[in-house]
């Protein structure tokens, strides 16, 4: 009995291959992309964005090795400025799906071994009945074709740390600012009206000392 939906538009059918080693069929098709095709929050395909995909399927012993491309519009924000950045990308990949039978057989081989663990046999791929599922091998290429951390242009000068303007719009953007060295001093400037306030009581004061010697 087969989990996966036939009418998903990434899940191809491999019955015309016959299970004869060496045969061939090439598939060629435009579906919309499903959510999280991408890294979360960074960049990734806009979902039911077209994906144009091509696949080479081909019988082998062990089951179905499938060679293909897509092309896609992806979407993401710039770090250093925050500006939407788009472009278009090309992946490849290539992927064997085994036939239920001979991932068994594989398994019950390697049983033994030191270096079968759970997370290699959860990173092989399974034919259901006649059906493959393509969006986990396409999701895997997509992401690691995509860049970490994308920017709008190489040279991007991101944004001003006061203000927040794009410095690429204006290179020459500068804020005046003090001298530090200065701040200090500015609390002892005195200010208008002080200095005759001060020169009154220093004549008060000599006046005193006068009378007093008198």
């Amino acid at each position: 009995m087969n989990r996966l939906d036939h009418r998903d538009p990434l899940v191809f059918d491999t019955h015309e291959l016959g299970r004869r080693p060496g045969s061939l069929r090439k598939v060629t098709r435009t579906v919309e992309a499903p959510e999280g095709l991408g890294i979360i929050d960074v960049i990734a395909v806009p979902v039911k964005s077209e994906i144009e995909i091509e696949l080479r399927l081909e019988s082998v012993v062990e089951g179905v090795l499938v060679t293909g491309r897509a092309r896609a519009a992806v979407e993401g924000e710039c770090v250093r400025c925050l500006e939407p950045v788009e472009d278009r990308l090309r992946v490849e990949f290539q992927e064997l799906y085994y036939y239920p039978e001979s991932d068994e057989r594989h398994r019950a081989r390697t049983a033994g071994a030191d270096d079968l663990d759970e997370e290699s046999d959860d990173e092989t791929y399974r034919l259901e009945g006649d059906f493959f599922d393509l969006q986990p091998v396409l999701r895997d290429a997509v992401v690691l074709a995509l860049p970490l951390q994308p920017v709008c242009q190489e040279d991007c000068l991101g944004l001003c740390s006061e203000c927040g303007a794009r410095l690429s719009d204006d290179p020459d953007h500068h804020h005046d600012a003090a001298d530090p060295r200065w701040a200090a001093l500015q609390g002892l400037s005195a200010a208008p009206g002080d200095e005759g306030d001060g020169i009154k009581t220093s004549d008060t004061r000599e006046g005193g000392a006068e009378n007093q010697e008198k």
